[in-house]
């Protein structure tokens, strides 16, 4: 055989060896359908319209595997218009489908949309719920679980099985009541109870549903978020405790807690052991530095207990005021990111040396309430955010972007004028910038913040005000990359990042009211190549909207 046939029959046959193996393959898709309707729900024990998927409330659950894609085909059956966000999931080039107002045209009544994204290189627990109106007020939401691939180790042995928990406070008034009361200028005030996974339960009350049954001397992981509104909640088991293994994505060092709290938006993965005597426990769910107490519980059963009760004793909660917030404080500090693990990210933990990256940007973000023409608002450094009739990305990917918005309204320092700008807001960002976000609350309640498209290096906490010498206090070896930072009040919050994901990302408060009246803005991260290697195209199915609408789409990238 000569040299040239001879090279072609060896190419020939590795090209078949590598299919064969799936090297070729493309990665596997995971296919889901949803049917959104309304449906009559009583999270508090009071029938109230709520919103249902496929009939569910919480929603399905999405379980997947690091680097799947992601098709989600949605029916709107609502009465008005509807957006699901993929909270904390980092869409690579592909703010397209973030789901948010400032990036997408909602789904019309009566029609549907077809999401599809890939949770490239994430593993961890994440929750989904929409983003339009108020309707994260009337449920939509579940969980959204990445499972780590095969070939990636998980720093702790297979639990017997894994619980998803979602947990939050919960108003009686419907969802459009609550949007009326905001829309009137009014704060919808303090929410009437906390829900878990749907349900409340009150200690001697009727039997619950169990939340989970195990079997003696198993270990088995919860998935725990809260989706709630506003309400920092604490969580534990009754007699047993938890290892923390894993926050928004990142495996921890595995610390073991008997409770844990959990700020708006959050969510973490605990490992407990049923190594007690058989019978039923509490987990129990209690409101954190709320002027009302709220607190509901769920019934975990042992398999072989009988279903004897449990006991009425419930654990107690952390202290409140002062000391809690010091208490909160060294929990946080005590999170550390699990440096010896593999992880499902191009960097690895413990290659990824963030500290030793120079600050090209520092933005101090200060949340302020405001009233505007006898009505409440939230802004950021003097801005409250309006939506656009045109999603900012759509107008800004046109062309279009001074017809819709102006850029850099928010500055990077907050001012001392008490004057506050509504308009959309939206940020110039510089590709690849690695950034310092410091998050200031001057106010008397706990504040929680969300970025789309990134995690970030939470690297501290304190009470007082943020200046310069505070960064000697930075932890720069192990914080958790997260996508949530919570702020005590009176205190500030310090982040670091690199924006090097291309597109129009969201930065809101996850306290659904002060994001619904304006406390949120828009990074835009333009790539100057204009590449596919940095963004995706606009999809050929995507649904255009306001000034944009019957326009011809811009040349692709290449």
């Amino acid at each position: 055989m000569g040299s040239k046939k001879m090279m072609i029959f060896v190419v020939g046959a590795l090209l078949v060896c590598l299919s064969a193996t799936g090297v070729l393959a493309e990665d596997p898709y995971v296919f889901l359908e949803w049917k959104v309707t309304y449906g009559t729900i009583s999270p508090l024990g009071v029938p109230q319209q709520g919103i249902l998927i496929n009939g569910q409330f919480p929603g399905p659950k999405i379980n997947c595997t690091s680097n799947n894609n992601i098709v989600v085909n949605v029916f709107n059956h609502l009465d008005e218009p509807l957006l699901f966000t993929w909270t904390g999931i980092q869409q690579r080039k592909n703010s397209w489908m973030d789901g948010t107002l400032g990036t997408m045209c909602p789904i019309l009544p009566g029609q549907n949309f077809t999401y599809k994204f890939q949770v490239k290189d994430q593993i961890g627990s994440y929750f989904y719920f929409p983003t339009t109106a108020f309707h994260r007020a009337a449920g939509g939401m579940g969980m959204l679980q990445i499972h780590s691939r095969d070939l990636i180790p998980v720093p702790f042995d297979t639990p017997a099985d894994e619980f998803a928990v979602l947990l939050g406070d919960w108003y009686n008034k419907g969802h459009k009541t609550l949007k009326k009361i905001l829309d009137s200028g009014a704060t919808i005030g303090l929410p009437n109870g906390i829900h878990i996974n749907g349900q409340s339960g009150k200690v001697g009350s009727a039997p619950l549903t169990p939340l989970a049954i195990v079997e003696p001397g198993k270990t088995y992981r919860y998935r725990v978020c809260n989706v709630g509104l506003r309400t920092s909640i604490n969580f534990r088991f009754q007699s047993h405790i938890m290892k923390l293994v894993e926050v928004e994505g990142s495996h921890t060092v595995q610390n073991v807690y008997d409770s844990l709290d959990l700020h708006a938006g959050q969510c973490v993965s605990v490992l407990v052991t049923a190594d007690q005597a058989p019978k039923d426990y509490y987990l129990v769910a209690s409101s954190r530095f709320s002027k009302k107490p709220l607190s509901s519980v769920a019934i975990i059963r042992y398999a072989n207990g009988k279903g004897a009760p449990a006991s009425p004793e419930l654990p107690p909660p952390p202290p409140e005021n002062t000391a809690g917030i010091a208490w909160s404080v060294n929990q946080f500090r005590s999170y550390r990111w699990n440096l010896t693990a593999s992880a499902a990210r191009p960097n690895p933990q413990g290659s990824y040396h963030y500290g030793k990256i120079n600050i090209t940007r520092t933005i101090k973000i200060a949340n302020s309430r405001y009233q505007v023409n006898g009505k409440l608002r939230f802004g950021i450094n003097g801005v409250s955010h309006i939506e656009s009739e045109t999603p900012l990305k759509l107008a800004e990917y046109f062309g279009l972007a001074d017809k819709a918005f102006n850029y850099d309204l928010v500055k990077d320092e907050p001012s001392n004028d008490k004057k506050v700008v509504l308009a959309p807001s939206v940020v110039n960002a510089t590709f690849r910038n690695f950034v310092e976000i410091i998050f200031e609350n001057n106010e008397n309640t706990i504040q929680t913040w969300h970025l789309d498209g990134y995690s970030f290096f939470a690297v501290a906490i304190e009470a007082g005000k943020w200046n310069p010498e505070k960064r000697k206090n930075y932890n720069l070896l192990d914080a958790v990359s997260r996508h949530t930072i919570h702020v005590y009040p009176k205190s500030w919050a310090a982040v670091m990042t690199t924006l090097d994901n291309a597109g129009m990302w969201n930065l809101r408060s996850d306290m659904a009211e002060r994001a619904y009246l304006g406390q949120q803005l828009y990074f835009s991260v333009l790539s100057p190549a204009r590449s596919l290697r940095d963004e995706y195209n606009i999809p050929l199915t995507q649904q255009l909207c306001g000034i944009v609408q019957n326009l011809p789409k811009p040349t692709p990238y290449s």
